[in-house]
């Protein structure tokens, strides 16, 4: 599932390339998204300027003429590509081109999601703020997330640490990739319970969090499948990855082979000389 630095990292290039454009038209191939696309979305959205983009959590924020956002959210496998014509779908499988917006400079922005579980939903401005998926969110990592927040989150808590990161509830955006390697440069353990971390270590995630959160942005984010930005192109932050996905290999720090436990459901990756 594409996290927060995949949705930043779009959202930075589609800014680029879609400020200012209008929706000429809009075509729905295929309406059974998370939840069905409205019949009435193309006549909605037509002819509405893209004033411009913002990012909350994992989620793409569309800020459109006549008081509108469309939130995109890409779901387990989704992409939004901002392409030249019909023909230039690069690595994308059209079959799986579910919603096509046709753009007054004659490209074309393309959801595209094999397994469907993306969202796009338009909203009045004045509705907005009661988006359901919005409802609940917690501290962006880059702004209003401390040491003390997530302290007080810690305590008397039995959850896993690294569950408790990605609760979208403690700090917005954080998912399971980067929960592994923030956790790996904390030197904790994944499977600690929360509520034993002590202060030292809740401050080193604190601060770790937005480090690898930008660095990973500067990295266009990361892809072991499906995930591509907005050119078609993969995210190149898999090489700088230094626990995730690398189960048998040696620890970049200690040479202890890197293990990997099921917490909470999802892979999760550490080592068990330098995590504790």
């Amino acid at each position: 599932m594409p996290e927060l630095p995949e949705v930043e990292s779009l959202r930075q290039l589609l800014e680029a390339s879609l400020i200012g454009r209008i929706f000429v038209t809009a075509s729905v191939r295929e309406p059974r998204l998370r939840r069905n696309l409205p019949p009435d979305f193309p006549a909605m959205i037509a002819g509405r300027k893209i004033e411009r983009l913002e990012r909350r959590a994992k989620y793409l924020i569309f800020v459109l003429s006549g008081n509108y956002r469309m939130l995109v959210h890409l779901g387990m496998s989704g992409s939004l590509s901002h392409r030249q014509g019909v023909a230039d779908a690069g690595p994308f499988n059209p079959r799986h081109d579910h919603v096509r917006l046709d753009l007054d400079d004659g490209s074309v922005l393309v959801y595209n999601d094999p397994r469907r579980f993306g969202l796009m939903e338009l909203y009045p401005d004045a509705d907005f703020a009661r988006a359901i998926e919005l409802k609940d969110l917690g501290p962006e990592p880059f702004d209003g997330f401390t040491a003390d927040g997530l302290w007080l989150a810690t305590r008397g808590r039995t959850t896993a640490i690294k569950n408790l990161l990605m609760d979208q509830r403690v700090v917005a955006g954080v998912g399971n990739i980067y929960a592994s390697e923030i956790l790996f440069r904390a030197r904790v353990r994944p499977t600690r319970r929360a509520g034993k971390v002590t202060r030292s270590e809740v401050e080193r995630i604190a601060a770790i969090t937005p480090e690898v959160l930008r660095e990973a942005i500067g990295s266009n984010g990361t892809t072991f499948r499906s995930y591509r930005d907005s050119n078609g192109e993969p995210g190149r932050y898999a090489t700088q990855l230094r626990v995730y996905d690398r189960a048998g290999k040696p620890c970049l720090i200690c040479g202890e082979l890197i293990r990997m436990v099921v917490v909470g459901q999802r892979s999760s990756f550490y080592c068990r000389r330098c995590q504790k």
